[in-house]
């Protein structure tokens, strides 16, 4: 239907839908939001993919049954309703013919009457498939107006011409005495229609041939298709809804106390040892909530059993260490008597002497640790912080590392970058820290540079450690704060341990809110970074330092002794140094 155009833009009054439409935009950005959920939906929920799945199954399945009996019904049906009409056809060609033949009239008028008669009692039949005659000619030539094929009407209905009659067909009757037949589809009160039309020659009184055809209105039968159709989509919908349904209550049936479970492992995973599920039945879902509750009652009590324990050891650890401390300090105090009138004794005696006064030491730092660690462990360790300059205090750290340094001829540097490394900490803590981590790598230097690179940036202060020495593997970097631990436990040792310096640092920096970080490659050395925050109620960004640092030779200054108090501090280039330290070969111990 062809509409006038408007020569003006509708206005929102005039035309309600163009203020309409800004909801409708809002309702397809909402439904693209929740479209562009459906991927995580599918990923996270159970219920969601079985539902989704058992849909589409269902789909599938229908519409090849679906497939598969309209075909056939369309078949059957037809099949049928055209054994039907041929035989009706048949007869009513056959019928004509023989009427035609009788017929011994010689009068056109009377003719005339008897092909009109004939043609209208043919046409309608009384079947449920309605019939259309046609009386069509053989070829395109012009019909003498005078004979009766020329003055007797073509076609009896106004619904339908004869153009319904293909040139196939027609060239089919016109070469043969035969019935012919096809399908076709016409025009009927601007509905297209399916029929079915059969053709045959016939001999008109008084000799003229013609086109006999017969139409039949196959609409019935379509409606009847139709119908199965409808019925057959309302069938399969209903089906694909309970399908889903039932899809969707057994999914979440078995889904629901799944989700409990997790619920209540996390809860056990929190702390809250006590939480059990609910039971209910005796089915298999039954049975695994059993087996739940079972296994949560068994890990609570070895969680028990186990947290008593470490309490008992703990316990133990300190009770113990408390206990030595005295007659650790009357043995100490007997060892310093000799070890200061060693020069008296005879060779053996003096070196026993020496031996006792070290291991005694050796002891009583070992005891330390321990305490150091009940303490941690009893969460009775407590912070006494104040303003650290922490150049000042990594500087005395490395002046008092000298003498282990040059025991073992490691050369020490200092690097500094940026300025300001005030930060708010507690300086017996950090001194022991870094005491720790200078003197783990003097020792697993092999005599080569350890430098020590500090940095700063507005919310943190980093001080890296850094030795070019044995280095580590990353499965022993994974270990390497582990209490007790040792890389190689078979290694000789200068300055003894009790294996508890990383991890006592590693207490420490935890109290500060910091960061103690460790790299390491075989053949390249190692590197340990303690990152600080400068206010313990502010939280620190990132490390001011990477890991390991990256400095040129020309920032590092040598350490020395110490000259009328100061350390002393000088300019070194060891880039030769440095870079035969890493080409060089691992010694083997």
């Amino acid at each position: 239907m062809i509409r006038p155009a408007r020569t003006e833009a509708p206005t929102t009054a005039e035309n309600p839908q163009v203020g309409a439409g800004r909801s409708d935009a809002g309702l397809f950005r909402r439904a693209g939001r929740r479209l562009a959920r459906l991927p995580r939906l599918w990923g996270r929920s159970l219920l969601f993919r079985a539902v989704a799945f058992t849909g589409l199954l269902t789909m599938l399945g229908t519409g090849l049954v679906a497939a598969f009996l309209a075909q056939q019904v369309t078949t059957g049906l037809f099949q049928e309703r055209f054994d039907q009409i041929e035989l009706e056809a048949s007869n009513g060609m056959q019928q004509i013919r023989n009427e035609f033949i009788s017929a011994s009239t010689a009068d056109r008028s009377e003719a005339d009457g008897l092909v009109a008669d004939t043609l209208t009692q043919q046409e309608d039949t009384g079947s449920q498939i309605h019939r259309y005659v046609f009386l069509v000619p053989l070829d395109d030539t012009d019909i003498d107006t005078q004979s009766v094929a020329g003055r007797i009407p073509r076609g009896l209905s106004e619904d339908v011409t004869e153009a319904v009659v293909s040139d196939e067909l027609r060239a089919a009757v016109a070469g043969g005495t035969g019935q012919y037949w096809q399908s076709v589809s016409f025009e009927r009160d601007d509905v297209e229609t399916p029929g079915v039309i059969f053709g045959t020659q016939v001999t008109l009184p008084p000799g003229d041939i013609m086109g006999l055809y017969f139409l039949y209105d196959f609409s019935t039968v379509q409606e009847t298709l139709a119908f199965l159709t409808r019925i057959m989509l309302l069938a399969g919908l209903a089906l694909l809804v309970l399908n889903m349904a039932v899809a969707a209550w057994v999914t979440r049936s078995v889904v629901s106390p799944i989700s409990q479970a997790a619920e209540v492992s996390e809860r056990i995973a929190a702390g809250q040892l006590d939480q059990r599920l609910a039971v209910r039945g005796e089915d298999e879902i039954a049975r695994l909530g059993i087996s739940f509750n079972r296994m949560a009652s068994n890990l609570q009590e070895q969680i028990t059993q186990l947290a008593n324990l470490s309490k008992m050891q703990q316990r133990f650890v300190s009770d113990v260490s408390h206990e030595l401390r005295t007659p650790l300090t009357t043995v100490r105090m007997a060892a310093e008597v000799l070890h200061e009138s060693r020069e008296d004794f005879d060779p053996v005696n003096q070196r026993s002497t020496e031996l006792l006064y070290h291991q005694v030491e050796r002891f009583q730092a070992m005891l330390s640790d321990l305490l150091e660690m009940s303490r941690f462990d009893a969460g009775a360790a407590e912070l006494a912080l104040t303003d650290v300059d922490l150049r000042s205090l990594a500087q005395d750290a490395l002046t008092t590392a000298l003498p282990l340094a040059d025991r073992s001829q490691t050369p020490l540097s200092f690097v500094v970058q940026g300025e300001g490394f005030v930060v708010e900490a507690d300086p017996r803590r950090i001194d022991r820290i870094l005491r720790n981590l200078i003197n783990n790598a003097i020792e697993h230097a092999e005599s080569r540079p350890v430098d020590l690179v500090i940095a700063s940036s507005p919310t943190a202060v980093g001080v890296a450690v850094r030795d070019h020495g044995l280095g580590m593997s990353p499965s022993e970097v994974a270990h390497v704060f582990d209490r007790f631990w040792r890389a190689d436990p078979a290694r000789a040792r200068t300055t003894g341990g009790s294996g508890l310096g990383l991890s006592i640092a590693t207490e420490d920096t935890r109290l500060h809110h910091g960061a103690l970080d460790a790299w390491g490659q075989k053949g390249q050395g190692s590197c340990f970074r303690l990152v600080l925050p400068r206010r313990q109620d502010e939280p620190y960004r990132a490390s001011p330092l990477a890991l390991p640092p990256v400095y040129r030779s020309s920032d590092r200054r040598r350490v020395s002794m110490p000259v009328d108090g100061a350390p002393a501090t000088g300019e070194v280039d060891h880039d030769r140094v440095t870079e035969q330290s890493l080409n060089r070969p691992k010694e083997m111990d």
